[in-house]
């Protein structure tokens, strides 16, 4: 074989599996989308049911459902019952991670009741929600007061219990942080029944900042306050096409939001949200928002696009335009724009329904979209979620702003998937080490973005099908994720635990930090009751065997052994 035939990629030889995912969407329509659509409608109706109830008898019904997850707790044995998780079926959570802990022995503690807005108090700018209200939710509530939670996540779905527990970020996080940043208090139920409310400044700080990221391992969030803020009707949107090499579309992204002279922190250089999407290695569109009254919007010769209209063009198709239109402004009514890649679930929805972004299906079948994530998780079956693991990437990489542009090649590289999505956010330094903390010494010498007190980061979503994939090669799904978790230690980078990992426990533990865990683990009481973050990531099935002697290794590791950290 000559030299030039072995670098050729392999054709991959396809199979019965290829089939059922190429005719997929006919199980999509006549099935999933009549189920989603029905589904929301029934959370619609809950939730004007839930809007009717005064808040004295919502915090009533909190206070009786929060009992009844303490006495729940009590009813287990530890030495016959196995560790303790919630009630909810695997295939209902949003995220692409298997939820292959809850195959083993478990005792399940049911949380569905919890999905009320217990209270929104405009004086003290506090949105007092249960972990279960979603992001649809809590925005069709807020705005028509003008208010907002300050990261309000682009899809409907996304609840804030796993927001918090596990990652969120929208388009506002460069200057508010990531979701959990944003909230002021918790309230948990540890592994002893204790109910205990978690602030910054309180007798449970050191649990206050463990609790994000560790995926509900500490103890079960029973409800959250969270900041508001205030809000106007819309969103001014400039679209700006940037062209280039993918180290020049870094850039740009960087310009579109970062002042060069580090004044971050000055609203009249820094927009109020920013996102940018790349369509290929040389082009990608730049968006700029910033809210604006109706008055303004309404004015001779501004544009207002009510973008939430089911026959509308897919968001990140219309803002595809730019690059061909050039730079322009529109106004965007703001619940349209924060849930503005709903609808086609970023641009997942052209895999699942290749046709459903065409104008006569938009008319026809664009008022039952999106399908809902979980519904399409319960009708994959093991061969199709097998095959998306090796064949499809849906992946989130947060790192430092300053290697955006060696990122972007990395992933033209490893992956070839376009598009890609860039939303910024602040990563805050803490006063203790929490399990995801900026780089050493940033501070010392401030990059573009930075502040004293927080590091610039920027989420690289990657959802989408590998170019080798859609070229019909050969592809290495699994290996390509585990690059990648290599690649983001070496660059004190993150991933987010909503999808599959294929790190090690030694390399989890090199990306994230497990001091401040490891004591509140010990300290809280959830050895032995709640599974272990690393172990409930942890790709592959788990058996009853593995669980037990995972947590019966936990206390004998050096990590919790390690006094508490100074407040």
């Amino acid at each position: 074989m000559s030299d030039v035939e072995a670098s050729k990629p392999q054709k991959r030889k396809k199979g019965w599996v290829d089939f059922l995912v190429n005719f997929r969407w006919i199980l999509v329509i006549f099935v999933v989308l009549p189920f989603s659509f029905s589904f929301y409608f029934m959370q619609y109706l809950g939730d004007k049911r839930s809007e009717r109830k005064s808040y004295k008898q919502r915090q009533i019904e909190h206070e009786e459902n929060v009992q009844k997850v303490v006495e729940r707790l009590k009813e287990r044995n530890p030495s016959k019952d196995g560790l303790v998780c919630t009630a909810r079926k695997p295939w209902l959570a949003v995220g692409m991670r298997n939820v292959d802990y809850k195959r083993a022995r478990h005792f399940e503690v049911d949380l569905s009741a919890f999905r009320n807005i217990l209270d929104i108090d405009k004086e003290r700018m506090i949105a007092k929600v249960e972990p279960h209200v979603n992001m649809g939710q809590i925005s069709r509530a807020t705005i028509p007061m003008n208010l907002s939670l300050a990261v309000v996540a682009e899809l409907d779905d996304l609840t804030v219990g796993g927001l918090i527990n596990g990652y969120g970020i929208e388009g506002s996080s460069h200057i508010y942080g990531l979701f959990s940043d944003t909230v002021v208090a918790y309230e948990i139920v540890l592994a002893d029944g204790r109910v205990v409310r978690a602030t910054k400044d309180n007798e449970y700080s050191d649990l206050f900042y463990a609790i994000p990221w560790s995926q509900g391992t500490l103890g079960f969030l029973v409800s959250a306050e969270i900041k508001l803020i205030h809000i106007k009707e819309y969103m001014k949107l400039t679209y700006t096409p940037a062209k280039g090499n993918l180290q020049e579309i870094g850039q740009a992204y960087m310009d579109s939001f970062t002042p060069r002279d580090l004044d971050q922190d000055n609203p009249e250089k820094v927009p109020d949200f920013v996102e940018t999407m790349i369509y290929s290695p040389t082009e990608a569109v730049c968006m700029t928002g910033r809210y604006a009254s109706s008055e303004e919007a309404k004015k001779k010769g501004n544009v207002i696009n009510s973008i939430g209209w089911w026959f509308k063009p897919w968001f990140y198709q219309h803002a595809q335009k730019a690059l061909k239109k050039g730079e322009f402004v529109e106004y965007i009514p703001t619940r349209e724009y924060y849930h503005r890649h709903t609808r086609s679930l970023y641009w997942e929805g052209k895999l699942i329904l290749p046709f459903a972004d065409q104008w006569w299906f938009r008319f026809l079948l664009g008022w039952m979209m999106p399908p809902k994530v979980s519904l399409l998780k319960a009708t994959q079956g093991e061969a199709i979620r097998n095959y998306y693991h090796e064949m499809h990437i849906v992946q989130d990489m947060l790192v430092p702003l300053r290697r955006i542009g060696d990122t972007l090649e990395w992933i033209h590289k490893e992956m070839e998937v376009y598009p890609l999505w860039l939303c910024p956010h602040r990563l805050f330094k803490p006063p203790i080490k929490t399990m995801v903390t900026p780089e050493p010494g940033f501070e010392l010498q401030l990059k573009q973005g930075d502040t004293p007190y927080a590091q610039m980061y920027t989420d690289i979503g990657v959802y989408y099908a590998p170019g080798a994939v859609l070229r019909g090669e050969v592809y290495d799904g699994v290996k390509a994720v585990k690059n990648m978790g290599n690649w983001l230690i070496e660059i004190h980078g993150f991933q987010p635990q909503h999808s599959v990992t294929e790190m090690t426990e030694e390399e989890f533990w090199k990306m994230f930090e497990p001091e401040l865990y490891e004591v509140c683990r010990k300290k809280y009481g959830a050895i032995g009751t709640f599974m272990h973050v690393y172990y409930k990531c942890k790709k592959g099935r788990k058996t009853e065997k593995e669980v037990q002697e995972a947590e019966r290794a936990q206390p004998e590791t050096a990590y919790a052994d390690l006094e508490q950290p100074a407040e």
